[in-house]
């Protein structure tokens, strides 16, 4: 087969899988785990041999019309180069991952069939937009994200949390979209084409007229579907999915494709000086603020979701410095631990017999039952944390290092307020996102909460898959970084001195500092005020020892506890803590600002519809039934009521025609 076909039958394949598992879920419930995990292995083989042969030279091109659409024309079309080639593999092996894992994770779900159908159709899709070259086919896999992850997160539809937060994954994302369609627009009529190739041509030539403009409204689809500040609310609240899904959406799909997106059309955004600095202040909010809200979170899910946001942070960062090397590198080494971090938090969870446990102040005693998640996630946390020689180490210090070029003057391919940007926001994450993968580490494994009961030993099809994806956790920054280079854009990618010192060193200082202040609330947890139990007789014992710890009162005597208070993030947060476990209040910002006018004004219309608008249309009408119902009196059924009616008319009639003559 060429490489143009092989291409083809990479999304092909997870396409027909869920056209197949959709159709046979119900009726042949036995195929369904075969064409779950079939089509996506199968996939991940062809993309393998794909990047094999396109081996970063040469892009791939290939092409053909649909159909005539004008002067803009719409083709179907394959642009894969180096980029395209390993980011394909990666989304190829972790949706794989999923699949396999899954198998095991949802086991006794009655609806596994439509899951697994709705997993490889968001494989499919994302495929579409890595390997498409024409961005209105892209947009067609874009969108066809956004409806899985709507039903996907809702997968739980029972419970209100899932329903509210794939209604609001769906809105928001969507919210970015709009201008997103408008910039695709728009850089087409510039370009005159929406081919890949061509636009970056155009780009080359000098013949963007607006490149400030399009390349800010294309910037804020990829804030919402990469969940960047500030449309990046939706991401925490997607948890309520079961967690194989958060693993697919945070590690290879939907939040990739905003990255994945500018990296592809980067010469569009390096037109505009303006769009860069603010890609960069984008980038520095995003990073600094999910890290302090991760730090804030209990719940094991939401502090990898804020982690999430913060790691693509790193990525809009490196390409707000003009690098798409580095932030593609990142890309596929988060990919990696990412997935591992959630499927292994699955397995704590399933550990723990329920998701409501998902909350580490109540986790205990799970190291010791579940050793491979406890291995693998110190793996993953590690590599999250970047500390070397894993494999966050290595791409993070990629970023790090494009922005110290930036700064420095090496580099010209974004402003000094960019790098310099970029730089301090992203020396300030590290701290932060070693102490809340240290504080994730300790509560989940160390802490001292309630003990759940032993549900026996996980499935194998999931602690497999997390052996699997620590090996690239842990391995494969150290020879990426030179290999990367041949397939991306030549750019050194290898750590620098000055970034790798201060980087590593605020990161252990992050984790040290974590770890005294657990510690120090260890300590201070251990006894708490008998006298508080007994001022409530016959209450919750763990509910007064909880809020006796929470205030810091003076230690009296030795108790049991159950749920697990020694929380560093508080004593390190401070009054910041109660902000940040909010998300700083972003939603209710949003709500007062958006949501309760655009209600107000719907109460508005519903009354002007109710009270006006349909008082005239019952107004319009009275008057006919009323005629109606005098004549409807008339038809009495009695003959002599209408014979004397009759006679009574024709003398009308002649009395009028008499006068009239007469008067003649």
């Amino acid at each position: 087969m060429t490489t143009t076909t092989l291409a083809v039958l990479v999304p092909l394949l997870p396409f027909l899988g869920a056209v197949a598992g959709l159709l046979l879920g119900r009726t042949a419930p036995g195929f369904t785990r075969p064409l779950a995990v079939l089509p996506t292995l199968t996939s991940l083989v062809l993309a393998a041999l794909v990047a094999a042969r396109q081996g970063g030279g040469a892009a791939v091109d290939s092409a053909t019309e649909l159909t005539p659409t004008g002067s803009v024309p719409i083709e179907l079309a394959l642009h894969v180069d180096g980029f395209a080639a390993l980011v394909a593999v990666v989304v190829a092996l972790v949706a794989s991952c999923v699949q396999i894992y899954s198998t095991g994770y949802l086991r006794d779900d009655p609806r596994y069939p439509s899951y697994a159908a709705l997993v490889s159709l968001f494989t499919s899709a994302m495929l579409l937009v890595v390997y498409s070259g024409d961005l209105m086919v892209l947009l067609v896999g874009w969108e066809v994200m956004g409806i899985c992850s709507y039903f996907l997160v809702g997968h739980y539809w029972e419970t209100p949390e899932a329903r509210a937060a794939s209604l609001k994954a769906f809105l928001v994302t969507k919210l970015g979209d709009v201008p997103f369609l408008i910039g695709l627009f728009a850089l087409a009529t510039d370009a005159g084409s929406f081919r890949v190739t061509r636009i970056l041509g155009t780009v080359a030539s000098g013949g963007l007229d607006h490149p400030t403009v399009i390349a800010l409204l294309l910037l804020a689809g990829v804030a919402g579907k990469s969940a960047q500040f500030p449309l990046h609310t939706w991401l925490p609240d997607a948890m309520a999915g079961p967690t194989p899904v958060s693993a697919l959406i945070h590690a290879a799909t939907m939040v990739a494709a905003g990255v994945y997106f500018i990296a592809r059309l980067l010469p569009v955004f390096e037109a505009s000086q303006a769009a860069m600095v603010v890609m960069a202040v984008m980038a520095a909010v995003t990073m600094a603020g999910s890290a302090l809200a991760a730090l804030a979170q209990d719940d094991i899910k939401r502090v990898l979701a804020y982690s999430t946001i913060g790691q693509l942070g790193y990525m809009t960062g490196a390409l707000a410095v003009g690098d798409r090397g580095a932030a593609v590198f990142h890309l596929l080494s988060h990919g990696a631990f990412k997935a591992l971090l959630f499927l292994a938090a699955g397995v704590v969870i399933h550990a723990a017999g329920t998701n409501s446990l998902a909350a580490m102040s109540r986790m205990g005693g799970l190291r010791d039952r579940v050793p491979d998640a406890y291995w693998t996630m110190t793996v993953a946390l590690l590599a999250l944390a970047a500390i070397p020689p894993f494999s966050g180490f290595f791409s993070k210090e990629a970023v790090l290092g494009v922005a110290e070029h930036v700064v420095t003057g090496h580099s010209e391919h974004a402003p000094a307020a960019a790098g310099w940007i970029v730089l301090v926001a992203g020396l300030l994450t590290a701290v932060l996102t070693a102490a809340y993968a240290t504080r994730l580490w300790l509560l989940a494994f160390r802490g001292r909460g309630a003990e759940a009961p032993d549900h026996g030993r996980q499935p194998l099809t999931m602690t497999v898959v997390l052996w699997v994806l620590a090996v690239p956790s842990l391995a494969l920054g150290g020879f990426a970084f030179r290999l990367l280079p041949d397939w991306f854009d030549g750019r050194d990618l290898g750590p620098t001195l000055t970034t790798s010192v201060l980087g590593t060193g605020v990161a252990l200082a992050g984790g040290i500092v974590t770890y005294a202040a657990w510690r120090h609330t260890t300590a201070r947890a251990a006894r708490v005020p008998l006298g508080a139990v007994a001022a409530h007789p016959g209450g919750d014992a763990a509910r007064v020892e909880a809020e006796a710890i929470a205030s810091h009162e003076p230690a009296y005597g030795d108790i049991a506890l159950a749920p697990d208070p020694a929380d560093p993030g508080r004593l390190l947060l401070g009054p910041l803590h109660r902000h940040a476990a909010a998300g700083f209040h972003l939603d209710a910002v949003y709500a007062a600002l958006f949501v309760r006018p655009v209600q107000a004004g719907a109460s508005l219309v519903r009354f002007l519809d109710r009270e006006v608008v349909e008082t005239y249309v019952r107004g319009a009408g009275a008057l006919p039934r009323w005629l109606g119902a005098a004549v409807r009196r008339a038809q009495t059924g009695n003959v002599q009521t209408y014979v004397s009616a009759l006679l009574a008319g024709t003398v009308v009639l002649a009395v009028a025609a008499v006068l009239v003559a007469t008067g003649a």
